[in-house]
């Protein structure tokens, strides 16, 4: 079986969301992604619990939701409620007891997820492997789409994959930025399973095709 592919709704055409969420749902996508940006961890301010909840409405996929916000604590509770949403990601990086926010996704029954901006050492996270289902790792820095890929970062995937199997641990490695069918493919071979996409996709003339194509 090929990558799990999430398109990123980041990149879509916000006057018409649900066609554009509904049009990448039948094109074959896996997951949607729903990049929340608070414009205080990220220089950027995206869109918050209306938009996810709206993205909802127009897909059965499961929403898999990334909080780049200073206290994903404060916040994650609203998220967790709407319908659809299946995970919930936060990162190590922000102003919280990471381990703890972990916990309270994983006792509402979605997958809880971390993640590492770019600059982070996979090591600071250690402490944390057992307590998350998903591992995101920033291919670029975090805060706008469209960005290029950052191939250093193959490196990081490559250790989380070893680390996963050393422990024996069976969370997902996802990857967000500048992710095309090219990249893709370096993120597949190093060990990645879901594929964060958004300009690749939504900006594609046969989303469908592209999506094959990130799929591997």
């Amino acid at each position: 079986m090929g990558s799990i592919i999430a398109p990123s709704i980041l990149a879509s055409n916000f006057a018409c969301l649900g066609d554009e969420v509904a049009s990448v749902t039948a094109a074959g996508a896996d997951w949607i992604h729903c990049d929340v940006m608070d414009g205080d961890f990220v220089p950027n301010i995206s869109f918050g619990e209306p938009i996810v909840k709206a993205a909802g409405r127009h897909t059965g996929l499961p929403l898999d939701v990334h909080l780049m916000i200073q206290r994903p604590d404060r916040y994650i509770g609203q998220f967790m409620d709407i319908p659809g949403v299946a995970s919930v990601t936060s990162h190590l990086e922000a102003n919280h007891d990471a381990g703890i926010t972990l916990d309270t996704v994983r006792a509402a029954g979605k997958k809880a997820g971390l993640s590492i901006k770019p600059g982070t050492p996979l090591d600071q996270a250690r402490e944390l492997f057992g307590r998350f289902d998903i591992l995101l790792i920033m291919t670029v820095e975090p805060g706008f789409g469209g960005q290029p890929f950052m191939t250093e970062m193959l490196g990081k995937i490559r250790e989380a994959d070893r680390l996963r199997k050393d422990l024996g641990l069976g969370f997902l490695i996802e990857v967000d930025g500048g992710i095309d069918a090219t990249t893709a493919a370096l993120c597949r071979e190093a060990g990645a399973d879901v594929m964060v996409a958004g300009t690749s996709v939504f900006k594609a003339a046969d989303r469908a095709a592209e999506i094959r194509a990130l799929r591997g």
